[in-house]
């Protein structure tokens, strides 16, 4: 018997009804009919396809023409006019273009193709029989959009799942196949040939450019990465659901479900326009404009419920009412998101991350939750409420992990060899500063401190662009590495050797010591994201992140320091400085009232 869930509010000016789907999170398993009729469908009219109600989808008046020698066109050319639209007028122009685009994405040797399918299928199915096969078991928990496919798409969209789960029986989670397939489904000119479009994104080998998720840890891996992203590119937006999720992860967890299927078909299959050549990068950036779009429209006032979730896949649906869909794509183009290279590296490290955390290939549903325990955490500088804030801010593999205090001046005594002894060992740390007028502050810390020996007797700066340095009162605010902030400043190519930054202007009087400035970071362990080596930096001050000696601590540099801490952890000061282009944090020449610094409790 087939269950269904209520698909996303429909877009005023979207024609024909919304996506409806065949199964909704959190568990569903669909099962068909005994009406349904599982026969091979041959049938084929380019564009105008057997399985979909076409009068819902009208076509322009006259259709959009498409050049002739598009496929033979550069790479780069190929992408604009897919990102313009260039074939988003035609349906017959998507079923000539479909077809050959992914003929030519790289794929296992071994991949099944149409040929295949016609045989499982007639296996599985017979000819022309009847049957109540139940999809496959890697989409339980997910849902299965359907668009405008008519009853005999419908049927052909299950049949072709059921196949795929024959023939990939590594597949254990696969949240976005039964979206591609419905979709491709539309511009195919029969199911064996959905199916062999479908199979060859599932076995693509392309270097760094994955187009399906395929198990449980893969689809999380993504969705943490996807924080990561919103993190550091949506930050209002990302300050908006960190005050009104309890879980920032898992309202993270559900960003592939706000365009498949929460966009209208007109938006859904423009986006797939452009995945089909560029990836899983293209369906970050079009969730993180969603995401500045969802921030702009709720305005000052904030959410209007408690929901947050609900009225992000809400907001979704209902896109059309806020921007027309090349308004969309032209503000997800503009964001500058760092190489395809770079985000695999990223989600690698929050695979390794959720591995340590337990989570594995076959899991069905996160089993963790944001790490700050509100009960349970105790600090004598920041609230458990503030201290999730500040946890928000942090890469997703480590806010899997409860804090752990290391170091407190209140318990431990204003003793920087102390510090360092209480600190090494942990990477990364989170340092707290509470100044005698009431000021909180602080920084994040990718490297072990003990990184400073492998500079010798001198001082040198280490870590990663992972670091950042924040407020929490009077105003939270973090202040990130400046190339996070431009990332048209740096070239992302390896740089064969990096030059020492000048000596630092001497220190006026009254302020903390200024520590020399340092020598090149070490080649040593460096974070998997964001590494300096992966940038050609603009100056050389801009990789200025942490460093320590017997004289104190600095983190921040060129042109002042963003944080610089003496000896006795008695007295700061706080500058602008070059690396994360930050003001002040607090007053520029502070005493410190209390600091701790907090670590990762990992398994």
């Amino acid at each position: 018997m087939l269950q269904g869930g209520p698909g996303p509010p429909r877009a005023p000016g979207d024609s024909g009804p919304g996506p409806e789907v065949l199964g909704s999170s959190p568990v569903t398993i669909v099962v068909t009919s005994e009406a349904d009729t599982w026969d091979v469908d041959t049938s084929s009219c380019l564009g105008r396809g057997p399985f979909v109600d076409w009068e819902q989808l009208p076509e322009p008046q006259p259709p959009a023409p498409i050049p002739q020698d598009v496929l033979d066109r550069p790479p780069k050319e190929l992408k604009r006019l897919a990102r313009e639209g260039c074939w988003a007028g035609s349906h017959a122009g998507r079923a000539r273009l479909y077809p050959r685009l992914i003929r030519q994405v790289s794929c296992r040797l071994v991949t099944p193709d149409a040929p295949v399918y016609g045989d499982v299928a007639a296996r599985l199915f017979g000819q022309r029989g009847v049957s109540s096969h139940p999809l496959p078991e890697f989409l339980e928990g997910c849902p299965v959009p359907t668009y405008r496919l008519n009853p005999r798409g419908v049927a052909a969209l299950k049949k072709i799942l059921i196949c795929v789960g024959a023939l990939f029986p590594d597949i254990t989670h696969g949240p976005l196949l039964p979206a591609l397939a419905a979709l491709l489904l539309h511009y195919s000119r029969d199911e064996a040939q959905c199916f062999e479009s479908l199979s060859r994104l599932i076995a693509s080998n392309a270097p760094h450019a994955a187009y399906v998720d395929q198990s449980f840890l893969a689809h999380q891996a993504s969705c943490m990465t996807f924080g990561d992203l919103a993190n550091k590119h949506c930050p209002a937006a990302h300050r908006l659901i960190a005050g009104a999720a309890d879980n920032v992860l898992e309202v993270y967890s559900e960003w592939l479900w706000w365009l498949f299927p929460g966009l209208p078909f007109a938006y859904a299959v423009r986006v797939l326009d452009v995945f089909l050549l560029e990836g899983q990068k293209v369906l970050y950036r079009i969730a993180l404009a969603l995401l500045k779009l969802f921030r702009l429209s709720v305005g000052p006032a904030g959410p209007r419920g408690s929901d947050i979730k609900a009225e992000l896949q809400a907001f979704a649906g209902n896109i059309a009412q806020h921007v027309s869909v090349d308004k969309l794509l032209e503000r997800a183009f503009g964001i500058r998101l760092f190489s395809r290279k770079e985000i695999w590296l990223l989600q690698m490290a929050n695979r390794k991350a959720l591995m340590e955390r337990g989570i594995t290939v076959v899991q069905r549903r996160p089993c963790f939750h944001l790490a700050v325990d509100m009960q349970k955490f105790s600090s004598s500088i920041v609230t458990a409420q503030e201290m999730r804030l500040v946890w928000s801010w942090i890469p997703e593999r480590f806010s899997l992990f409860p804090p752990l205090l290391l170091f407190s001046t209140s318990q431990d005594g204003c003793s920087l060899q102390r510090f360092y002894t209480c600190c090494e060992g942990y990477e990364p740390t989170v340092l707290l500063i509470k100044t005698t007028e009431g000021e909180v502050c602080g920084a994040f810390l990718s490297s072990d401190w003990s990184e400073r020996k492998k500079s010798g007797g001198t001082s040198g700066f280490f870590g990663t662009g992972e670091c950042f340095v924040f407020t929490v009162r009077p105003e939270a605010e973090r202040y990130e590495w400046v190339l996070v902030q431009r990332p048209e400043l740096a070239k992302a190519v390896p740089r064969p050797r990096q030059r020492s930054p000048s000596p630092a202007p001497p220190s006026p009087p009254g302020s903390p010591r200024h520590l020399a400035v340092p020598s090149a970071p070490g080649r040593g362990r460096l974070s998997p994201f964001l590494a300096v080596r992966h940038f050609l930096l603009p100056s050389k001050t801009a990789s200025m992140f942490m460093a320590g000696s017997r004289d104190g601590i600095v983190i921040g540099g060129g042109g002042g320091q963003a944080l610089a801490l003496d000896s006795n952890l008695l007295w700061g000061r706080t500058e602008r400085c070059e690396t994360f282009a930050n003001p002040p944090l607090c007053r520029e020449n502070f005493q410190l009232q209390l600091l701790e610094v907090w670590g990762f409790q990992r398994a």
